[in-house]
């Protein structure tokens, strides 16, 4: 009886355990996607380049047509944000709007941020990586593009090409 309870309260201890890492890695990987990401302005100078930081710190935009992902549509992959590694979108969410910047209509839940932008004398909603508040670009609701109706106008030097495939949900971000 007492190699029974053994073999039986093993088994249970196993199987316990393994739920725990299953649940232990969960928290872990929604823990991590929540963290903010805090630097001081001296530290985004050393980690960015001076066209990423006027981009992601100072909400600059580059030339139309002059970054690197406009007119790239890979198949798999994704992008992230250059600042923070933050996935944003899939490669499957890029799509040509001819606006001259890369465009996407939906991201990855919770990984970007918008809000209300009234620069330049007109109303427009900007979006920013969730993860540590970088610059990313403009959403525009309404053009008819694509199913989700909005494009995320997005600076290219904001983000980065990963060539892993990443199975996250995405969603528009409906601001």
């Amino acid at each position: 009886n007492i190699i029974f309870f053994l073999t039986k309260s093993f088994k249970l201890f196993r199987s316990s355990r393994r739920l725990f890492v299953v649940l232990n890695r969960s928290f872990k990987i929604n823990r991590m996607a929540s963290e903010k990401v805090v630097k001081s302005e001296e530290e985004w100078k050393k980690e960015l380049n001076a066209n990423e930081f006027r981009v992601l710190r100072e909400k600059g935009t580059e030339p139309a047509r002059s970054g690197e992902y406009d007119k790239q549509y890979p198949t798999e992959g994704y992008f992230a944000c250059r600042g923070c590694g933050n996935p944003l979108y899939s490669a499957q969410s890029k799509f040509n709007s001819g606006c001259g910047w890369p465009a996407f209509d939906k991201c990855y839940a919770g990984s970007v941020a918008t809000h209300s932008d009234v620069s330049f004398g007109m109303v427009r909603t900007e979006i920013l990586c969730a993860k540590c508040d970088g610059h990313l670009g403009h959403v525009f609701h309404g053009e008819k593009f694509t199913v989700t109706n909005e494009r995320h106008c997005v600076n290219s030097v904001s983000i980065k090409f990963v060539k892993e495939s990443l199975s996250l949900p995405e969603n528009p971000v409906k601001s």
